[in-house]
Formats: C-alpha cells, structure tokens, sequence
C-alpha cells in the first residue's frame, strides 16, 4: 500500500492536505478472505523524526459512524505533544461502512435525519409505542437499502479485523493505539482479538465491555445527571443570560424551557431536540457560553444561534445503527422498552425518557455473524484508560466496568472534570502527563490513578 498522495478535502472528510491518503481491500466477511472485497481509506501523519520513530499509533475520533480520515491533522493541532508526533506515525482511517470507505445507507430521508439519533422523550407507555412505528421503519430500510449486503459483517469485530489488515500492509509487527469515546470499544475489541498484536493501547472517555448497547443508551440519563450541575453552576455565576442565579433557579429553567417547548415548539426546536442539543453541548466547557445563549434565546423567543451544519447527517445516522443493532441484541418488544422509560424518566428526569426510549435496533434483522466480543483479562498488561469523572456521554460508571473486565492488562486515569474527551484536548495535566509518558516511554502509572480538579486556565 502506498501512503503517499496528499489527502484531497471532500465532502465526506476532513482529512487535511498535509496527510498522505490511500485506499486498500480488505474482506466484507473474514470467513470468506477471498470473497468478496470492501475498500477502507487510510491517513498518515509520519513522523518527522525517524531516529526517535518507534512506529504506528492507530488513531479513533468515536463514533460508530464518523469519518477518522483527518483525526492524525486534529489530534496534531490541538495540543499532541511533539514527542508522541516524533514517536509515531499517526494513522487515520474511514472505518468500513463510513466516509470514504465503502459506505452504507439506510436510504433516510431529511426529515428522519431530523430526528436524529434520540427517541422523542416519552411520558407515556403510548409515547414508546407510538415511537414504535417509527423504529420498525427504519429498521426496514436499513434492511432493504441497496448496501444491505454490509449489513451482517459492518460490526466492531469487523472493524478491528481491517485495523489489522491496516497494520499488516503497514508493514508494522505491532500496532499502538488512541481512540476516544466509541473508539474505546474498538481499540478494547482489538487488543482482545489481537492481543499479541497490540502495542501501547490509550482508551479514552470509555464504554462499558458490552461497547454501544442498550446499557449505554441508558447510561446518557445519568451522564446528563451527572454533567448538568457543571453548568448549572456556569450559568448561575453568569446572571446576564438570565437563567437563574442559583444552581437550583438553573435546573428549574431546564424543566421549564423542555415542559414548553413540548407543548409549542421554537424556531423549529421542541422539548426533544432541547435536551438532546442540552446533552450534547455538555460535552465540551468550551460550549457553556454557546449552551446559555442558546437557552436564553429560547426563553425570550430571540434568533436561536445556527448550530453548523452536520456533513453527511445519512452516512452518519445509516453507519451507526449498522454497528450497534449489529453488534448486539437490543430488547425486542414494546414492553422491555416501556418498563426502561418508566424507570429512567423518574431515575433521570432531564434526559431519561428519550435515552431509555425505542430504536431501530429493537427491529434489526435476527442474522448475525458471531456473537459479540467478550472483553477480559487475557493478554498483555497494556492499556491505559483515561476517563473524565463527568462525562455525559460515556460515564464513569461504564469506564469502571470495563476496567473490571481487564483486570490486570489495564490501569486506569481519572480526571475530577467535566465533559467527553480527556487526551489531549481536556486541561487536567495529571491526565494528560500520564497518557503521554506511556505513549512515549511505555510507563503507566503503578496503580489506578485519580487526578484532582485543576483550576481553570
């Protein structure tokens, strides 16, 4: 394989011109190696110091479902010590399924893309049913969309299967490994398939062992829970957006805007696009502002600021249910759905009844290829997690069951902040210190490692 063309700017990529791309085939399925072939894209940020070189460092934004082309060029630009650049060079990669690897659909339409990812928050055992109809539609098409032939062999296995394809034409013995979020999961899945295979391998912000099933669906209401006093406290200190001027006066807005934008939507903004907009913003500090404003505007009926765009929302939206109604069996009835939401929405009250809601994977095709990963203790001691104490997208509670399951092939690092994403891009530097010494001497730390809050810059 020749990684030497510079990466072209695409609508399915954000790869940057400084990265060398290329295209190569792997197996649709790895049971039938010469069957049928799928093409993955791969980048390359190559170490500009070969002496102090020691080899690849396989990179994951997350996902499932978004494009990792150009996350080597982001990973370089926002904070990547030049020492771990020196060491490695960074790959980036389209997983099968997404971007420019060969892609799948769902053939959704704009409105269906509309509604994103989240269940409308359901009140009701009637709201879940209603959302039935839905779920089962797009499960249909998924079914019956022209890439339904992807859709047994697009699964997490499936994916670290190509990563070592990637490290093999690499010409690589081993491969060393950064992925964050969803990207936890397939670098967990790699180093237990490939345990021999596997170098220095960071998980960041993590998913539970099971990766993206109902469990973590579920573990968005407590994630929210958990995250929301962090910027209740922001909004408060800040009394200009008019929000409150206590952590409590800031909650009770919350409840306040869902509870009217249910009954009568703003701007094209209703109860379920606020929380989940709420949810998503949270997921960075740097976003508060941009959460208040957004809050405040709504409130007063101002101009909403424009959120950007979402490139290629379908391939997105398609890709992700590929993976995770394949990966695993989701509860199959009405019923199993109805009893999550009558749990959750009086557990987690911001965020409970959407996240323990209804998807198309209740309804996925019963055909699957192998059953799920079991991740455990077997094999090298050679991985790091790093977790933030509130993240509201992968929380705490899910890291803690995947350090369980690796027992003594991992040590864990947990910042006390807030938000997704701890390496490199959060501020704690205990955290980040750690990661980069083990990326770049292969030391972790001798035990689970907590690291206190460090104050704001």
């Amino acid at each position: 394989m020749e990684l030497n063309r510079p990466c072209a700017r695409t609508s399915t990529s954000s790869c940057q011109p400084r990265l060398e791309c290329s295209t190569f085939k792997v197996p649709l399925d790895y049971r039938n190696p010469d069957g049928r072939q799928i093409d993955i894209a791969i980048s390359r940020l190559a170490s500009k110091e070969p002496s102090k070189r020691r080899g690849v460092l396989l990179t994951s934004p997350g996902g499932p479902g978004i494009t990792g082309l150009g996350y080597p060029a982001v990973l370089a630009g926002s904070g990547l010590p030049q020492k771990v650049l020196d060491s490695y060079d960074l790959i980036g990669f389209d997983p099968r399924g997404v971007g420019r690897s060969t892609r799948v659909t769902c053939d959704l339409t704009p409105e269906q893309q509309e509604r994103g990812n989240l269940p409308p928050y359901a009140h009701t055992a009637a709201d879940v049913a209603r959302e039935a109809g839905n779920a089962r539609t797009i499960a249909e098409q998924c079914a019956t969309s022209r890439t339904s032939w992807m859709l047994p062999h697009t699964t997490t296995a499936n994916t670290a299967r190509d990563m070592d394809r990637i490290r093999a034409a690499l010409g690589e013995p081993k491969l060393s490994y950064l992925g964050a979020s969803y990207g936890s999961y397939l670098g967990a899945v790699y180093t237990t398939i490939f345990p021999g295979r596997s170098d220095r391998v960071v998980l960041d912000s993590n998913l539970g062992p099971g990766g993206y099933d109902v469990t973590a669906m579920r573990l968005f209401g407590p994630g929210l829970e958990e995250r929301f006093p962090d910027f209740a406290a922001f909004a408060a200190a800040h009394p200009e957006y008019g929000l409150g001027t206590t952590p409590k006066q800031v909650t009770a807005k919350y409840f306040d805007l869902a509870e009217r934008l249910e009954a009568k939507p703003v701007q094209g903004i209703d109860g379920t696009l606020f929380r989940g907009l709420t949810f998503d913003r949270l997921y960075a500090d740097a976003n508060m502002p941009v959460l208040a404003e957004f809050w405040q505007a709504l409130d007063t009926d101002r101009p909403v600021p424009p959120s950007p765009p979402w490139a290629d929302m379908e391939n997105f939206m398609s890709s992700r249910f590929y993976v995770i109604c394949g990966d695993n069996r989701w509860p199959g009835t009405v019923r199993e759905y109805q009893r999550n939401v009558a749990v959750d929405r009086l557990k987690y009250p911001m965020l409970g009844g959407s996240s323990a809601g209804i998807g198309p994977c209740a309804f996925w095709p019963d055909e699957r290829v192998e059953p799920p990963v079991r991740i455990d203790d077997r094999g090298p001691s050679n991985v790091l997690m790093a977790q933030n104490a509130r993240d509201p997208g992968t929380p705490l509670a899910g890291a803690q069951e995947l350090r369980r399951a690796f027992g003594k092939r991992a040590t864990m690092v947990t910042a006390d902040q807030g938000g997704h994403g701890v390496y490199p891009f959060g501020p704690n530097t205990c955290a980040n210190d750690a990661v980069t010494a083990f990326l770049t001497t292969g030391q972790r730390p001798a035990r689970d490692l907590a690291c206190a809050a460090e104050p704001s810059k």
